[in-house]
């Protein structure tokens, strides 16, 4: 495959399964290591754009990529690292829901068992126009015939589940699943309102773990610094993750006593959609296996930043041949020399194999 200017392979490969848990599964764990519940959307997403469009004029890009997207970032970033994830959404019957139920259930190793196909419903779809590092994003949807709740209860029993604070409380299924025992990672969506009420903080009673980013978790707790908000957020919940994208990312884990922060990595960034749900599954991964809250944090981070390198959410997650190529080129510095540990998480005999990220576009796609 080709190689780019910094030493990667432009469409690097998802490589061969690999378990991280593998040391600390016992024989009573549940099946499932990760449930989700939500909306799929079938993304559409532009990057390389010159200019933003404005109104009355026509742009041209270079770069387009379609996915996957909503719950499903979480879901394949989580199944692309080894985690045995579920997911519990509606899908139409068109060729956006063949799309995304395909790329997930066959493509990407996600259990839809809990998730139901409809006719005669169209699918939830978004477009993602990426410029100077950000994005904004037009979205078309209409409710599901049944709600997700519905969907949700038949969810199996999991080590943990992720969801977003609502605008008042926390999905019945998600406080049912926390009364049992599975741990809940919960992050928090852009408040329309702007009001940032800090009362919705309150559904972290039910949590284990609440990852914002930085803007989010300094508007909800009414301070002027990720750090300040931090300390706001471990009095609310056993572990508090602040994100910052470039900048990195800091933590405190109430149970072991532990806080780290970790600085941002350099990279040449195409798209930052998902790029926090990447994050946040990595998160994830890293807690069931019992790693340190520093490597937690610097895993995570180099997930998202190997994300943001290509187009899409779902798309850009990386697999562990992704960690394994960046391992192997990576750049030696005092900094990366952090990043030690995943000599000892890396499969030794990784190879490359056949199977390949998700088809990028709709457009190749083959029956």
């Amino acid at each position: 495959m080709a190689r780019t200017g910094d030493g990667f392979e432009s469409e690097p490969l998802v490589g061969t399964p690999h378990d991280p848990l593998a040391r600390s599964r016992e024989p009573d764990d549940p099946d499932v290591d990760l449930v989700l519940a939500g909306t799929v959307y079938f993304d559409i997403v532009l990057t390389a754009l010159q200019a933003p469009p404005a109104i009355g004029t026509e742009v041209h890009t270079e770069g387009m990529g379609s996915c996957p997207g909503g719950v499903a970032n979480v879901a394949v970033a989580a199944s692309r690292l080894g985690l045995r994830t579920a997911v519990a959404a509606a899908f139409g019957e068109d060729v956006y829901g063949d799309f995304s139920w395909e790329t997930l259930g066959v493509q990407e190793f996600v259990d839809l068992s809990s998730s139901r196909r409809f006719p005669d419903w169209h699918s939830p779809v978004t477009v993602s126009v990426a410029y100077r590092g950000d994005r904004s994003l037009v979205t078309h949807e209409h409710e599901p015939p049944v709600p997700v709740e519905e969907l949700a209860a038949t969810l199996p029993p999991a080590r943990a589940v992720f969801t977003s604070l609502g605008a008042t409380q926390l999905p019945a299924w998600v406080k049912e699943r926390a009364d049992r025992g599975e741990r809940v990672f919960a992050d928090v969506g852009w408040d329309p309102t702007e009001e940032w009420s800090p009362s919705r903080l309150d559904q972290l009673v039910d949590c284990y773990a609440f990852m914002p980013n930085a803007v989010e978790a300094m508007a909800y707790t009414r301070t002027g610094s990720p750090e300040s908000a931090l300390v706001k957020l471990a009095e609310l919940v056993p572990v508090a993750i602040v994100t910052d994208g470039p900048r990195g990312a800091l933590a405190a884990d109430q149970h072991s006593g532990e806080s780290a922060q970790v600085e941002g990595l350099v990279v040449d960034a195409i798209d930052a959609t998902g790029a926090g749900d990447i994050f946040g599954a990595a998160f994830i991964v890293g807690t069931l296996a019992r790693w340190p809250l520093a490597q937690r944090l610097r895993f995570a981070n180099l997930c998202a930043a190997l994300s943001v390198r290509h187009n899409g959410g779902s798309l850009s997650a990386p697999g562990w041949a992704d960690l394994a190529a960046w391992w192997a080129h990576r750049p030696i510095s005092e900094a990366i020399r952090c990043y030690d540990f995943l000599a000892d998480l890396i499969p030794p005999a990784w190879q490359p194999t056949d199977l390949r990220r998700a088809q990028a576009t709709i457009g190749l796609r083959h029956r």
